[in-house]
């Protein structure tokens, strides 16, 4: 007899969102609590806890109304934030390498004007 291998935190996480982005709807926990063992093989004992963490990473919605929580995450929201991230690093990206332009041209404008020294000159070549 084999011992059936839980899912890892990730797989839940992954498959949760597969239910949010294949349904396009909105859910309450008791609801996800029925569905995600069913249909995605997630325990229902994990499922608010799974859930949890989608919402604290901002990858699931979540809006208290009247005494119950409603959650849902639509496959547009996700295409949006990768858009916004990848914008973001381009702009890091751009800002570092011209911060690393104007460094190479200040050490250009150092060396200007230097002699050369016995020290500098061993610890530049290879032997």
């Amino acid at each position: 007899m084999s011992k059936k291998k839980g899912l890892s935190a990730e797989e839940k996480r992954a498959r949760m969102m597969e239910i949010f982005f294949e349904t396009k709807d909105v859910f309450q926990l008791k609801d996800m609590e029925k569905i995600a063992p069913k249909e995605k093989g997630i325990t229902a004992m994990s499922v608010k806890e799974v859930l949890q963490s989608l919402v604290d990473d901002g990858m699931v919605d979540c809006e208290r109304i009247g005494t119950s929580n409603y959650y849902w995450a639509f496959p547009s929201k996700a295409l949006h934030a990768r858009k916004r991230r990848l914008e973001i690093l381009e702009s890091q990206l751009s800002e570092g390498n011209q911060k690393h332009a104007n460094l190479q041209k200040s050490i250009e404008k150092a060396k200007i004007g230097r002699q050369e020294t016995l020290k500098n000159v061993f610890m530049q070549t290879d032997f």
